[in-house]
């Protein structure tokens, strides 16, 4: 069960992680899971924003979502922080 302390412990991390690229991994159904690359933008009490890259090298508008600290908890996302944009490829 998720107690108050672990999503507080959650969010810690995540705003000590601001403004960071980071590695999004968010499972869409059954064996199917979606990566993207972004950057953590702010934490709020209940969820906390992403900023995610462009898919296309052509498309130059960046997407924001949001995400609830639960959705790390149960895994239904994964975040990795990536050191350098190099890291990526």
């Amino acid at each position: 069960m998720i107690e108050k302390s672990d999503i507080q412990r959650v969010k810690t991390l995540l705003t000590q992680n601001i403004g960071k690229r980071i590695r999004l991994s968010a499972k869409k159904g059954r064996k199917r899971v979606i990566v993207r690359h972004g950057v953590i933008k702010e934490t709020y009490p209940s969820i906390f924003v992403v900023m995610l890259d462009s898919i296309s090298e052509f498309a130059t508008t960046e997407r924001t979502v949001s995400f609830s600290y639960a959705d790390l908890l149960t895994k239904s996302i994964e975040i990795t922080v990536v050191e350098s944009k190099l890291d990526i490829i």
